[in-house]
């Protein structure tokens, strides 16, 4: 019997060998791979080496991490950050949810509600200081409501649970909102048709089927302050955090051993913060099926007006503390002389030695913006469109993912570490503006990727089975049908990408030289060195800058959307 006639059981398949499209597309993951572990997976890398090593590079295993927990003071700022973070909690997911309910479970006028939601996401394209300069001049030794605090002090502990509030009410809100949106309304109907009175209702309906969102809201909200800068070294005082500790530990005390150790101890809230969430937002995902019904709320005048009445209390208090910064940038001096002026803004972007720093930070926004969304979308395309990636696909995308547990600090730290050392062939990086731009890219890629996800996925993937059964170069099909149909994904993760960056400072803190100082990091400065007003004033100017782009990105997504998918009205009709 010769070869030709064995069976097909006994022969070696044959090797497919893969064609053009595909060596460029794994050479594209590949790259996508390379910059990840370059910029994330080195760096927190680094910062587990220099954690077990001391100042000459000898091994010491856990003696920073056993000195570390025998120090009173430091030990006492990882106590302080877990219990602020779950005051946090406590007070900004249930506003959260009290509004994200009036939001999608009442019958309140569509202008009221988006009104709401408007002004609830101010916070977001503020800077984390902003909150904390206001609540110094509402609640400080010369604040306007001081006497409401008697004998209390808002430096501490009260000051930062007050601005992380304002700071992550928005985030919570949004993961609600959503959780919220996916009610299954024949359960309500069913409900409704047995007499169940409403507060029953929302018992043994509504808080079950949005507990895995109130989950995903608390570890969020957990994360963000355990991580942020910002707001518990403006308004902090005495009152230390793990945060401010790592900033003390490598700017103070130059002591990187001991910095690695809170880095690490600062990264392990995060990892567990959001393995949890990413667990539950699977589940939320997984909560209608196919024959789910919209909710469609019914008018409930008593409690419709409640809740009304709520929305509009909490968008006073949010309008109230950007307000005062506002109201601090343009008035002489708080509270003695209030004359009107513009000074303050003409000493922080010409006189002031932090003068060049709104200008980086609008470059570095712009470049992050552009380059964050080819590099995202590209990596999220070949990750979703690529046949055959086998174990590449899951690596990326666990990769793609796991920046969103990395705090920006430890972020930071880890770029110290290693592109500061004379061995590394990245050294060149380190003190430019390009490793801001590199920072800002990976700091906030998770979002930026899921989005790209959720827009590549709603493309049938018959497109590129067609183009490669037709011999189209998948570049052809990736220009003229991939990118035309996911254009308003790209746009918002660049919109996203230029908002954050320009309020960003967690990672900046470490990174920034007087050439290449973001406004963010000069907003600090100029806080601590007593001048307030021009503090207020580039907080106020990134704040309108960040609202000026969003609305620029509605004008752009209306226009382009009007030309690039009218086929998508087309088959609606």
């Amino acid at each position: 019997m010769t070869t030709a006639t064995l069976p097909a059981r006994g022969r070696a398949a044959p090797r497919q060998r893969w064609s053009r499209d595909e060596w460029i597309a794994r050479a594209m993951m590949l790259g996508a791979m390379a910059l990840l572990l370059t910029f994330l997976i080195a760096p927190l890398f680094s910062i587990l080496v220099n954690a077990v090593l001391d100042k000459e590079g000898n091994f010491v295993g856990v003696a920073h991490f056993s000195a570390y927990f025998q120090t009173p003071s430091l030990l006492r700022a990882a106590f302080n950050s877990v219990w602020v973070a779950l005051a946090v909690v406590l007070v900004s997911v249930p506003t959260a949810f009290v509004c994200a309910y009036a939001l999608t479970r009442t019958s309140l006028p569509g202008p009221f509600k988006a009104t709401v939601r408007l002004i609830a996401l101010i916070p977001l394209l503020a800077p984390s200081l902003l909150s904390a300069i206001s609540f110094v001049q509402w609640f400080g030794n010369q604040g306007v409501l001081k006497f409401l605090l008697g004998d209390f002090s808002i430096y501490g502990a009260p000051g930062i649970i007050l601005a992380e509030v304002y700071n992550t009410f928005p985030h919570a809100l949004m993961i609600l909102v959503t959780a919220l949106s996916l009610a299954d309304g024949r359960l309500y109907e069913a409900a409704a048709a047995l007499r169940t009175p409403p507060w029953r209702q929302f018992l043994t309906i509504t808080l079950p089927s949005s507990k895995y969102g109130l989950i995903s809201a608390c570890t969020v909200v957990f994360t963000y302050v355990v991580s942020d800068f910002g707001a518990p070294k403006v308004i902090g005082g005495n009152f230390n955090v793990l945060s401010v500790d790592v900033y003390k530990q490598v700017v103070g005390q130059l002591n990187f051993s001991m910095g690695a150790v809170v880095g690490m101890l600062l990264l392990v809230p995060s990892i567990v913060s959001f393995s949890i969430d990413y667990t539950v937002r699977r589940k939320i995902k997984a909560q209608l099926t196919a024959r789910s019904v919209p909710f469609t709320p019914k008018p409930r005048r008593v409690a419709d007006a409640l809740l009304a009445l709520f929305c509009v209390g909490v968008c006073c208090m949010l309008l109230a503390t950007i307000g005062m910064a506002l109201y601090t940038s343009v008035i002489k001096l708080w509270p003695y002389d209030l004359t009107f002026t513009l000074d303050h803004y003409r000493f922080a972007l010409f006189e002031s030695d932090m003068a060049d720093a709104y200008t980086n930070s609008l470059k570095v926004a712009f470049v992050t913006a552009v380059l964050g969304s080819v590099i995202v979308f590209l990596g999220a395309y070949v990750i979703e469109k690529t046949r055959n990636l086998g174990w590449m696909r899951n690596a990326m995308h666990l990769m793609a993912v796991l920046s969103m547990a990395v705090p920006g600090l430890v972020l930071g730290l880890g770029y110290v570490m290693f592109f500061n050392h004379p061995a590394n062939p990245l050294n060149f990086l380190y003190n430019t503006m390009a490793i801001l731009v590199i920072s800002m890219v990976i700091h906030y890629y998770t979002s930026s990727h899921l989005t790209a996800v959720t827009a590549l996925q709603q493309i049938d993937n018959e497109f590129e089975a067609v183009s490669a059964s037709l011999k189209v170069p998948f570049f052809k099909t990736f220009l003229r049908v991939t990118v035309p149909v996911c254009l308003p994904a790209i746009l918002e993760i660049g919109r996203y990408f230029f908002v954050v960056s320009m309020a960003s400072l967690s990672a900046a803190i470490f990174l920034y030289t007087p050439e290449t100082i973001l406004a963010s990091v000069a907003i600090m400065h100029l806080d601590q060195a007593g001048d307030v007003g021009p503090a207020a004033a580039l907080a106020s100017l990134i704040v309108v800058t960040s609202v000026v782009v969003s609305v620029l990105y509605s004008l752009a997504t209306r226009v382009l959307l009007a030309r690039t998918q009218a086929w998508r009205h087309l088959r609606r009709g």
